[in-house]
């Protein structure tokens, strides 16, 4: 009789064990599912909030979230996204239908980013889109002004992702950028946001604005090549006028937007 007791106790004791490790595990998936009407309302109250598309780049490009940076799911491994560093920063992730989303948000869970919340598919989206018309439309409307100080030069926006992005945040207003380091052919300053990114291997010419790591952007004074994603390009400037006015004053430029009819 005492055998049998102490078996059905050890029984029951097992199976208390595994029902509360199966239910810790259920109660803490490491990131928070949300609906997409409050993913809106976060994006619209938390400033500093960064809408991650962990979709393919095609997909990007066809349409995403305003703002959204690109950071596929299969990219996703074992080391932090370069351009996430902050690691208690608001991320909010989609994807297509909410598969490969619930996917990326636990491996940013994993790799130990705290505020991580998955709101679904675009597919189910009812907010604005970027989409390759807009980015069209956009890019042929408007010109980006480059001020150096002492002179002003105009830039063509290029038809991408990136640089429907840099209009975006432009529209808020100007911003002033210190070109204080040189990679090269391509002098760099450090911008106050992040921009998605389809960097590549491309040959670069005087008068090219470019985005490198989707945080720095950079002014071409020389041919050469490099890994960077194209935003605009000067037309009426040359490689030696631009390096003399990068290299008077205190290397400051600043950016801004100017609309046609």
């Amino acid at each position: 009789m005492r055998a049998k007791l102490r078996s059905a106790l050890f029984c029951l004791t097992a199976l208390l064990l595994l029902t509360g490790c199966g239910a810790e595990t259920a109660e803490t998936p490491g990131y928070t599912q949300i609906s997409q009407e409050e993913a809106a309302r976060m994006m619209e109250r938390d400033e500093d909030c960064v809408i991650v598309d962990v979709r393919r780049l095609d997909e990007y490009e066809e349409s995403h979230i305003p703002g959204a940076v690109l950071i596929p799911n299969e990219s996703i491994g074992r080391e932090p996204p370069e351009l996430l560093p902050d690691k208690d920063q608001i991320i909010l992730v989609y994807c297509r239908s909410g598969n490969r989303s619930k996917q990326a948000a636990q491996k940013l869970a994993d790799l130990g980013y705290t505020r991580v919340y998955e709101f679904g598919g675009i597919l189910d989206w009812t907010g604005p889109l970027i989409t390759r018309e807009r980015e069209a439309a956009v890019s042929s409307s408007v010109t980006l002004t480059v001020d150096f100080g002492s002179r002003c030069l105009y830039a063509h926006l290029e038809n991408n992702a990136s640089a429907a992005a840099l209009t975006e945040k432009l529209n808020a207003g100007s911003i002033a950028v210190a070109m204080a380091e040189r990679d090269g052919a391509v002098y760099l300053g450090l911008l106050p946001w992040e921009l998605p990114a389809s960097e590549e291997e491309i040959r670069v010419k005087p008068g090219d604005i470019l985005l490198l790591q989707g945080n720095q952007i950079g002014i071409c004074v020389e041919e050469g090549s490099g890994t960077y994603t194209r935003l605009a390009r000067i037309g009426n400037g040359t490689g030696e006028q631009l390096l003399e006015l990068l290299e008077v004053g205190d290397g400051s430029v600043r950016f801004w937007l100017e609309w046609s009819e």
